[in-house]
């Protein structure tokens, strides 16, 4: 990678690492707009030979800015794009505003004119609607996937503990990991760690590598240990993102903090 790639993505530095870009920026702030700007530039590319575009987003403090920029950003038929996101909280209302589904609908679902939305409902019965979602994901390929990484390396609600790369559903119920449900209070989400659900539902490993494009999002001193393990460690289920190196088009967004080279 020479200077004119770093001039035209902006970033301080771009490494290759297996089949994946990491692209490195000042802050978290100039992260969120580069990234938005790749995943504008993917979704319009995408609609110039096709029809439609079937986007996953991961619902995360990670991706507020990314998304914000992204929801801003003109030129783009929303009305041409179906959305789905990658896990939900099992035991909640449909209507908390714990919900990943809810986080989502405030920071980007109700703020654009999408041709269709797809929520993870667990409901009563979590095992039907991992089903249900399962049709719904398989029903034709998704094109791009929006998602960060956990600060135990977890990608989607894939921890270590329960994380399977050879997965052989598309959409499972799982028992959190504490790290991952301290997390949840970390961000800002529950007041404490007894508030947080103990199980989820989630979009496999295998489901979210079959996907066209990866843009990972990853700002913040407190990823910091999981990038390097992601980018430069075993690719192993002890850090679930480290496969994400293995996919033929998967993108790193970093900030000084999260990868400070």
């Amino acid at each position: 990678m020479g200077d004119e790639f770093l001039l035209e993505t902006g970033a301080d530095t771009v490494q290759q690492i297996g089949r994946s870009t990491a692209l490195t920026f000042v802050d978290r702030a100039t992260t969120g707009a580069a990234a938005a700007r790749h995943v504008a530039e993917g979704i319009k590319q995408k609609l110039a030979g096709t029809n439609d575009v079937r986007m996953i987003f991961a619902a995360a403090p990670s991706q507020s800015e990314m998304l914000a920029t992204l929801g801003a950003t003109p030129g783009i038929d929303w009305r041409r794009v179906t959305a789905f996101h990658m896990d939900d909280y099992i035991g909640l209302p449909a209507v908390a505003p714990e919900r990943f589904s809810q986080w989502l609908k405030r920071h980007v679902f109700d703020r654009l004119p999408f041709g269709a939305v797809h929520l993870i409902e667990p409901g009563d019965d979590a095992e039907a609607a991992a089903r249900r979602y399962e049709t719904l994901l398989a029903q034709a390929p998704i094109d791009i996937v929006c998602l960060g990484i956990g600060v135990n390396g977890h990608i989607a609600f894939n921890d270590p503990p329960v994380a399977d790369f050879d997965d052989p559903r598309d959409v499972k119920v799982v028992e959190l990991d504490m790290i991952c449900r301290q997390q949840q209070v970390d961000d800002d989400c529950f007041a404490s760690i007894d508030e947080v659900p103990r199980k989820a539902l989630t979009l496999t490993v295998p489901r979210l590598m079959r996907a066209g494009q990866l843009f990972c999002v990853v700002p913040g001193a407190a990823k910091q240990a999981a990038v390097q393990a992601a980018l430069h460690g075993p690719i192993s289920t002890a850090c679930p993102a480290s496969i994400l190196r293995t996919h033929d088009d998967c993108t790193f967004y970093l900030d000084r903090e999260s990868n400070p080279l």
